[in-house]
């Protein structure tokens, strides 16, 4: 996976998998307690919901406790955002056709409102390819906070690669054992997450 950073400290990944469809990803996304542990088991604590994502996808907020390759320990909260209401340089990021953007509002459970200003961005987008799918995921800090600078961005980058190479290992899998629990959203929400552009306005075609 090839890693870049520019001069604002933003942080991208390129990536491809094989076997992965964007349905998949889609759908992992909203049922991200059924495999967080198996999405990094070695820097992964148990995550949980403080608002899910089973009727409304935009707004749910999670909890996902952590480890990183340097020893920081942290829990941030971590909200699903509108792809419409992105500031412009941010969602001018979004170039293929499936995309999540969320946005950490406290790092710490002490910290948490759910009206926080926005610390980052985590950006993960993806399309299908002939062999699964290829994307990209982007770190992009807002604030000045000490977990989000340039050093911290590449710790980021070796995470989030090793999280993106791990749904290879089990996403296909996973998503077909749960593809029997049907018409059940409190038990196995499906959100698409494609997205769509005209000119400068992006939005979701689904939700």
């Amino acid at each position: 996976m090839a890693v870049k950073q520019n001069e604002k400290n933003w942080t991208h990944i390129d990536w491809e998998l094989q076997d992965v469809t964007p349905r998949m990803i889609d759908w992992f996304w909203s049922n991200m307690e059924k495999a967080y542990v198996l999405w990094h088991p070695s820097q992964h604590v148990e995550l949980y919901w403080p608002i899910k994502p089973n009727e409304k996808f935009i707004g749910a907020i999670h909890v996902a406790p952590q480890k990183w390759s340097d020893g920081t320990l942290f829990a941030p909260h971590i909200r699903f955002e509108d792809v419409a209401t992105l500031p412009e340089d941010i969602a001018d990021l979004i170039v293929y056709d499936h995309a999540v953007v969320v946005a950490a509002i406290a790092l710490f459970e002490k910290d948490f409102k759910p009206d926080n200003p926005i610390i980052a961005y985590r950006i993960h987008q993806w399309e299908k390819t002939d062999f699964g799918v290829r994307g990209l995921s982007s770190a992009i800090p807002v604030s000045e906070d000490p977990l989000e600078g340039k050093e911290r961005g590449l710790v980021w980058a070796k995470h989030a690669a090793e999280e993106v190479a791990n749904w290879e290992v089990f996403l296909p899998n996973l998503y077909k054992l749960y593809s029997v629990v049907k018409d059940r959203p409190e038990a196995n929400p499906f959100h698409s997450l494609k997205v769509e552009r005209a000119g400068k306005m992006l939005r979701y075609t689904e939700i």
